[in-house]
Order: structure tokens, then C-alpha cells, then sequence
């Protein structure tokens, strides 16, 4: 028995895309930092929030890239002269990407409290009922 790959079934016309989009989604390398949550706060709006505790707005950046949110974050060092006895405070840099789909728009971004919220909000699809014209060939 031949196994379909699921961009190629013959019943999914043009989403020859979606496969490479979930390869491109495992793959995106994300690790546990930030930690960050996910809400859906209303019917077609989502909430991305991450914990960016120590970075300052300027430290952040936030971009859409190839139906992708990518939000980074780079920390310059001002540990210079100091010493410290423990240093269990990160200080380093970060990418997080989020696969978008079709007709998710990016809203504002806020900064509050060491918390980085990305709203977003998604398109509802007008309903197209379309009759094709059968003609004699």
C-alpha cells in the first residue's frame, strides 16, 4: 500500500503548502525561553503573551516574516565591573516564531509588568457560494 504524504492527497486541492508548513513549524527551533502563553480572548482574536522580565522595549523586536511572527530579543551586557557572587538572572538573546495563517493580522504589542502581549486577530471568511455554467463541448 502506497502512503500519501497529505499535501498530495487527492481530495486537498492547493494545500500543497500545508506539508511545508508543518515541517517549517517543527523545525522552527523554539526552546523554553521565554515562556510564553497562548489565549484565545475572543471568537477570532488570539493573545500571545511571553515573560520578557529585564528586557526594555528598545531590547525587542517584533516582525512578520513569511506568514510567521517572530518576536526577538537581545539584552545588552552591563555586567562590566560588576562581580556577581550568583547570577541566576538570563541575560541573553531570543527568537520565538509563530506559523500564521491566512487572514491572521498582527494587532499592537504592549509591554506590562515584564510581560510582552501580541494581540492578533484572525478574518472571518465571507461565505462564497459560487453556481458554475455547465455548456455543451
Amino acid at each position: 500500500m502506497t502512503k500519501l504524504a497529505l499535501g498530495t492527497h487527492p481530495f486537498l486541492l492547493g494545500f500543497e503548502q500545508l506539508e511545508r508548513l508543518v515541517e517549517r513549524t517543527a523545525k522552527s527551533g523554539n526552546e523554553g525561553y521565554p515562556p510564553y502563553n497562548i489565549e484565545q480572548t475572543s471568537e477570532n482574536s488570539y493573545r500571545i503573551t511571553l515573560a520578557v522580565a529585564g528586557f526594555a522595549e528598545g531590547d525587542l523586536s517584533i516582525t512578520v516574516e513569511d506568514n510567521a511572527l517572530v518576536i526577538r530579543g537581545r539584552q545588552s551586557d552591563d555586567s562590566e565591573g560588576r562581580i556577581f557572587l550568583h547570577r541566576g538572572i538570563a541575560a541573553r538573546q531570543f527568537q520565538r516564531s509563530f506559523v500564521l495563517a491566512d487572514g491572521v493580522d498582527v494587532g499592537e504589542a504592549i509591554m506590562e509588568n515584564g510581560l510582552l502581549h501580541v494581540d492578533l486577530t484572525r478574518a472571518v471568511p465571507q461565505r462564497v457560494v459560487q453556481t458554475i455554467k455547465i455548456r455543451k463541448g
